[in-house]
Order: structure tokens, then C-alpha cells, then sequence
């Protein structure tokens, strides 16, 4: 018994110095074995705000988006179903402010990109209607300022624009933007717009090779110049230089059970949030230094009640805080980081 004592004994301290050596004397083997020691006990690293909205009622249809105005401090909802308002209109704190429904058919995607000369917000219709098929910029009252696409008409064509069922789209403060078109239908690509819409590059097969797609879902960029999509139907992550759009790699390691729903990137931009939509699960990857893409390692998880169903998120770029569209619950909830939330081994 006492032999076995000692064993343990000399294990734990034989633990206790990798740890140590990895942490000091920065040994990337070791390194990687401590944190993946470190991930295993460490603490929930966000909260869900139960008291935000204050007043759930407001949402009356299927919550297919979410964006956060951080500039103004706004939340605005993209919800769906007959005879209610399109988008919904919240403060970050849960205000309810106003709602609007004008030219809106079928809203899949929305991303508010306001700078201090101008608020505006972008919707993916994927409507079949007269509306559909576009992509639309409304300033913060809903009047509808600009339309990309063919309206009601869906295609390949880029001369003159046309989507079919463009899930996402993310825009830069320069005004470049990067939009996934293909959730469904007869397009599967990732294409890069000018701020006055001109094309600057573009992967746009269907297939399972680098820089091809089987439902690109989601995308958004990281402080080092790079884009990532959530290639959904291939059960990956790919990414981009914005630049140039050449093939940086992939991940596949992390999305065995389900390919990725939702992208973005925590505010101090260590951790990549993923949603998986089926699973009702939020991932926290840590995010590559620039130069490398790795493999995909995750850090924590927040696992949702089933039939939840994240579809997509956004994330505050004041706060941190986390606003999820769950088109199973048919809300939007928020998740605040708690303090000391992220423990550092190896960084």
C-alpha cells in the first residue's frame, strides 16, 4: 500500500513539473499537454443573463438571426413567420424600442455595421417572393436604404448580382463586405464586395476540396486579416486571407458529430465561438496565432436544453456578451463573460 502511495506521489509531482516547464520554459510539446490539462477543470467561462429581454413576449416568430450595434449599443432580431414584425430592435441591456417589418420576406442573416456617420443594418432575405433572394441595408428605422441581387429572382449570375438563399454576410468598417451564399440551393460560395459593391474575389464551387463548399453558413474576420467561414454541409471551418482570398486550411477535428452554424470571435479575439445547431451547443475554440491554422482545439462548451437550436450569434464589441438566435426555442438570449474567465497555460 505504502509502494502505491509513493507512485501516486511521484506521478502528481512528475505532472505538477510538465506543467511547469511548459508554462516557463515554453516547450511546445509540452505546452500543448498542459493545456489540455488546463481546459479539462477549468470554469464556465460565461453566464446566461436570465433577465435579458425584459419582457420575452416581444418575440412572436422564429428567431433566425442577431446582430449588436456595439457604436449605439442596439440588438436587433431577425424573426419569421405570418403577420408579425420582421425585425425586433432591443438595447444591449434588454429594452424593448421598436419593430419594423417593410420589405422584408424571409430574413435569414443580419449584421449591424454602423460607424459614427452612419447606422446601418444588412438582412439576407431568402424569401421566394418579390422581396427574395437579396441582400438589403436598412438604416436603424428600417427604411430600406440599399438592395444587392436580383429581387425575387434567384441565380448564379454576378454581372448582374444575383443570390439564392445567401445565408450571411459580414462588413468591414472600411465598408468591404464578405458574403455566404448557398444555404441550399444553387449556390455554394464565399464572395468579396467593394464598399461600392464591385467584386474582389470569389470561391464559388460546389465539392469538399480546399476552397469549395456544401452550405457555407456563416462567416466573419479575426484581427489578423483573416476569414472564416462555417462550411456547414462539409462539417468544417475554412479560412481565408481577406486580401487575397487565398486558402489559409481547415478544421475538421472539432466537427465530427456536426458541422459549424455560427462564427465570431470572442472581444479580445483568443476564442472562436461556434454554434452547432442540432447538437444545441456553443464551442470556444482557441483561436491560431497569425501565420498558422493548426487544429482546432476546444476550450469549453455551453450545452443548451435540446431542441434549442443556436442558429446564429453575434457578440458585443463593448461588453463581450454573447447574443444567440435559437430558432427552436424561438428567442434570443444573452451570455455574459464572468470575470477571470479565461485561464491562460501556455499563452
Amino acid at each position: 500500500m505504502a509502494k502505491f502511495w509513493v507512485c501516486a506521489a511521484g506521478a502528481g509531482l512528475f505532472l505538477a513539473c510538465l506543467i511547469l516547464h511548459s508554462r516557463f520554459c515554453g516547450s511546445p510539446v509540452l505546452r500543448n499537454f498542459a493545456f489540455q490539462v488546463s481546459w479539462r477543470t477549468e470554469e464556465i467561462l460565461y453566464r446566461l443573463d436570465v433577465d435579458w429581454p425584459e419582457y420575452s413576449e416581444y418575440f412572436t416568430g422564429a428567431t433566425f438571426g442577431v446582430a449588436v450595434d456595439s457604436l449605439n449599443g442596439l440588438v436587433y432580431v431577425a424573426q419569421r413567420g405570418d403577420n408579425i414584425p420582421k425585425v425586433l430592435v432591443f438595447t444591449e441591456d434588454g429594452c424593448f424600442l421598436r419593430a419594423w417589418n417593410y420589405t422584408v420576406d424571409t430574413p435569414h442573416g443580419i449584421f449591424a455595421a454602423s460607424t459614427l456617420h452612419e447606422q446601418s443594418v444588412w438582412i439576407t432575405d431568402v424569401g421566394s417572393g418579390s422581396y427574395g433572394h437579396t441582400i438589403k441595408k436598412y438604416n436603424s428605422f428600417g427604411d430600406l436604404v440599399q438592395v444587392l441581387g436580383t429581387p425575387g429572382k434567384k441565380g448564379t449570375g454576378l454581372n448582374p448580382l444575383q443570390f439564392d438563399n445567401p445565408a450571411e454576410l459580414y462588413v468591414e468598417d472600411t465598408g468591404d463586405m464578405y458574403i455566404v451564399d448557398g444555404d441550399g440551393g444553387l449556390n455554394n460560395r464565399l464572395i468579396k464586395l467593394s464598399q461600392d459593391f464591385m467584386m474582389l474575389w470569389l470561391h464559388g464551387e460546389n465539392g469538399t476540396e480546399p476552397a469549395k463548399f456544401n452550405i457555407p453558413h456563416s462567416v466573419t474576420l479575426d484581427s489578423a486579416g483573416r476569414v472564416w467561414v462555417a462550411d456547414r454541409g462539409n462539417k468544417r471551418i475554412q479560412v481565408f486571407d481577406k486580401d487575397t482570398g487565398e486558402w489559409l486550411g481547415a478544421w475538421t477535428n472539432c466537427f465530427t458529430e456536426e458541422g459549424p452554424s455560427s462564427v465570431r470571435f470572442t472581444l479580445d479575439g483568443k476564442y472562436l465561438i461556434v454554434a452547432q445547431l442540432n447538437l444545441s451547443r456553443l464551442l470556444f475554440v482557441a483561436a491560431p496565432p497569425a501565420g498558422s491554422i493548426g487544429d482546432c482545439s476546444v476550450i469549453s462548451t455551453i450545452q443548451l436544453a435540446d431542441q434549442v437550436l443556436p442558429h446564429l450569434l453575434d457578440v458585443s464589441g463593448k461588453t463581450g456578451a454573447i447574443f444567440v438566435a435559437e430558432i427552436g426555442a424561438k428567442q434570443v438570449q444573452k451570455y455574459v463573460p464572468l470575470n477571470g474567465y479565461f485561464l491562460s497555460f501556455g499563452s
